[in-house]
C-alpha cells in the first residue's frame, strides 16, 4: 500500500493532468479504504466551511480517511478560518486532497498553500507547457522512458499528436513498448519512427493516397478516397495530408532536376529507406511541372470545397475530377 500524506494540493493551468491526478488518487484511495472511507466534495459542496466540518466529523470508517476536494480556485482568502484551524490539528490517518483547475483569474489561495505545508502536506503545480517548448519537453520525458528522442522526432511526434501533454505521453509510452518489441532493441527514435507508429490511421491512408496520385494509379487513389470519406474523413483534412506529400515531391523534382545526387536526397529524408526510394521514383518520373499543377489543382479544390470557388456543394464529383486531372 502506498504511503500518503496528510494532505495535497494539486493546483495549475494543464487541467487535464489534473484530472488525471485527482482520479488517480481515488483509484489508490477505495482499495486501501473502501468506498466508505474516500469522500469527494465538488461543486456547491466544495466550500471552506464544509470541509472544515467533514475534517472535524466522527467517522466510523476502518482505515485511512480520505477527503477530496475540487475547485479551491475559487476560494478567497477570508472564507478560510475554519479550514485553517481544522488542518492544524488533522485526525490521525486522515488524507485530504485539494485540486485547484488555475487559470489568469482564479488561483488556490496562499493561506491554503502555507495551511498544507505546515500540515506535512505536499504540493504540486501541473502547468501546461508553452506550444514551442513541447518538443523539448517530449524528449526529456523520452528521455525518463528510456528513449532517445531526436530533435526532428519530437516535432514530428507534436505534429502528428497535437500539443495535449496527456496525449503525448500517452504516445512516448506507445513508442516504449513499439521499441521493446522490436527485435534490435533500439532506443533511439526518429521521425520516420514517429510517423510509422504515432501518425493516425486516416493521415497515413492519405499519404497511401497521394502515393497512388505520383504513381499515376487512378483506380486506386480514387477507391482509397472513398474509404477514407466513408469513415467520415473530412475532404478539408485529406487535402492538407495529400498536399504535403505532394509538396515534398515537387521539392525532390526541382533538386533532381537540378542534378543533385538520388542517394543524397535519400539520406535527408526522414522516412524509411524503401519509401524514401519510392518517393524520389516517383518525384522524378512525375517532374515537378508536373506536381506544381497538381498542386495547383489541390489548391482550387480547396476553395471549391470551404465555399468560395465553383463547385463548392459537390466535393465527391470534384475530387473525382481532380484524381483523374493528377493521375493522368
Amino acid at each position: 500500500m502506498p504511503a500518503f500524506k496528510p494532505a495535497y494540493l494539486i493546483h495549475g493551468d494543464d487541467h487535464g493532468r489534473i484530472a488525471e491526478r485527482r482520479a488517480r488518487l481515488r483509484a489508490l484511495a477505495e482499495p486501501a479504504s473502501g468506498a466508505q472511507g474516500v469522500e469527494v466534495l465538488e461543486g456547491e459542496e466544495a466550500t471552506p466551511a464544509r470541509v472544515a466540518a467533514a475534517l472535524d466529523a466522527m467517522t466510523f470508517a476502518l482505515g485511512r480517511r480520505f477527503l477530496i476536494v475540487d475547485g479551491v480556485e475559487r476560494w478567497r482568502e477570508r472564507e478560510l478560518e475554519p479550514l485553517l484551524r481544522s488542518l492544524e490539528h488533522l485526525p490521525p490517518e486522515t488524507t485530504v486532497a485539494f485540486f485547484a483547475r488555475e487559470d489568469a483569474r482564479a488561483t488556490a489561495p496562499k493561506k491554503l498553500h502555507e495551511a498544507v505545508r505546515r500540515a506535512g502536506g505536499a504540493i504540486d503545480a501541473e502547468n501546461a507547457v508553452k506550444p514551442w517548448e513541447l518538443p523539448r519537453w517530449a524528449r526529456a520525458r523520452a528521455s525518463e522512458l528510456g528513449l532517445e528522442l531526436d530533435p526532428e522526432a519530437a516535432r514530428a511526434l507534436v505534429r502528428h499528436v497535437g500539443e495535449r501533454q496527456q496525449r503525448l505521453l500517452r504516445e512516448l509510452e506507445k513508442l516504449a513498448l513499439w521499441v521493446e518489441a522490436a527485435s534490435d532493441g533500439g532506443a533511439r527514435i526518429d521521425a520516420a519512427d514517429v510517423e510509422a507508429v504515432c501518425a493516425p490511421s486516416a493521415e497515413r491512408r492519405a499519404w497511401t493516397l497521394a502515393d497512388a496520385l505520383l504513381a499515376g494509379e487512378e483506380a486506386a487513389a480514387l477507391r482509397l478516397y472513398l474509404g477514407l470519406r466513408a469513415q467520415g474523413e473530412r475532404l478539408g483534412g485529406l487535402l492538407y495530408w495529400i498536399a504535403q506529400r505532394l509538396r515534398a515531391a515537387h521539392e525532390l523534382a526541382v533538386a533532381l532536376e537540378a542534378g543533385e545526387p538520388p542517394a543524397l536526397i535519400k539520406r535527408s529524408l526522414r522516412m524509411p529507406a524503401k519509401a524514401a526510394e519510392r518517393l524520389i521514383e516517383d518525384a522524378r518520373r512525375a517532374g515537378s511541372e508536373r506536381l506544381r499543377e497538381a498542386l495547383c489543382v489541390l489548391a482550387d479544390l480547396e476553395l471549391a470545397a470551404r465555399g468560395g470557388g465553383p463547385g463548392g456543394g459537390a466535393e465527391e464529383s470534384a475530387m473525382a475530377l481532380a484524381i483523374r486531372r493528377i493521375a493522368a
